[in-house]
């Protein structure tokens, strides 16, 4: 069964087509991203998906229910976390965590757990006004998931935070979609897309360009494995002789051999006794995402 289904969305400023006929099928239990350059229409779709605002054409149901006129069955059913926070004003972090417990009717003991759970035990005390952009990121979420909601809405979660703090945050949201939630998220971090997403959708210009998995995108992107020899191993000439090199160049850091024969030109080097201080990029998410979107700069 559908988790989310979304058929056709359109949203339109003037004669600016935010959301150009967006349609996207999310099953329960799964973890979808959606993907895309600045005004690609991301936060727009979002915002539709989770009745925050009203389509101009088309239609979302969410568990089984249209989440426009705005449903208030479904909103104990639903965690959403927005790209700009908005807390109430002159609360602690505590205090803020439990007043949205409360709102859900859920025990307080809740909010100390999920305190525990995003790191802020120890700024528990602390007015969210003098909280770091990154903890006030963190406390966001506690509050989209204080209530233990079926489906979890997430707009660029990591944005604010560090290394450290993103991945201890992957592993919290992996957790809770192994509990079977199904979770959207938004974001600009393609690592943070492969690991956590079963499938991605790619966006640009108000529409859906792609939508599979992260690994299905790259296979179909066709793109040539470059393999990095150290310096010393093998000159340029030796190089571009290996069977399955298609193109061989300098780098500081010694030869790169483009190949689509990866398996071939490695064994041949390990022959050669030629594999110290080999690096291998294949092509990731990232590159899908360039190839689909461009490389222009976007404000």
């Amino acid at each position: 069964m559908a988790a989310i289904e979304v058929d056709g969305l359109v949203k339109r400023y003037g004669d600016l087509r935010a959301v150009d006929g967006v349609s996207l099928e999310v099953a329960e239990g799964e973890f979808v991203g959606i993907l895309g350059p600045n005004g690609a229409g991301k936060t727009t779709t979002l915002e539709m998906i989770e009745g925050l605002r009203q389509p101009d054409e088309g239609s979302v149901r969410v568990l089984g229910e249209a989440v426009w006129p705005r449903n208030p069955r479904l909103l104990p059913r639903m965690g959403v976390q927005l790209q700009a926070s908005a807390f109430f004003e002159r609360l602690t972090a505590r205090e803020q965590l439990r007043t949205f417990a409360s709102l859900y009717s859920v025990p307080v003991t809740a909010a100390e757990e999920w305190l525990e759970r995003v790191g802020l035990v120890e700024k528990a005390d602390t007015r969210v006004e003098d909280l770091s952009g990154g903890q006030a990121q963190r406390l966001s979420i506690a509050c989209a998931l204080v209530h233990d909601p079926e489906v979890v809405f997430l707009d660029e979660p990591t944005a604010a935070l560090d290394p450290q703090a993103r991945r201890n945050l992957w592993d919290l949201l992996a957790g809770l979609n192994d509990s079977g939630r199904t979770v959207v998220l938004t974001t600009h971090y393609m690592d943070e897309a492969e690991v956590l997403c079963d499938r991605v959708a790619i966006m640009d210009a108000g529409r859906v360009l792609e939508v599979d998995t992260p690994a299905a995108l790259v296979r179909g992107l066709d793109a040539p494995t470059r393999v990095s020899v150290g310096p010393g191993q093998v000159s340029l000439d030796e190089a571009r002789a290996i069977d399955g090199v298609d193109e061989a160049t300098e780098s500081v850091d010694g030869v790169v051999l483009t190949t689509r024969s990866p398996a071939a030109v490695l064994t041949r080097l390990a022959e050669q006794d030629r594999l110290d201080g080999v690096q291998i990029r294949t092509a990731t998410l990232e590159d899908v995402f360039l190839d689909l979107t461009g490389r222009e700069y976007r404000a």
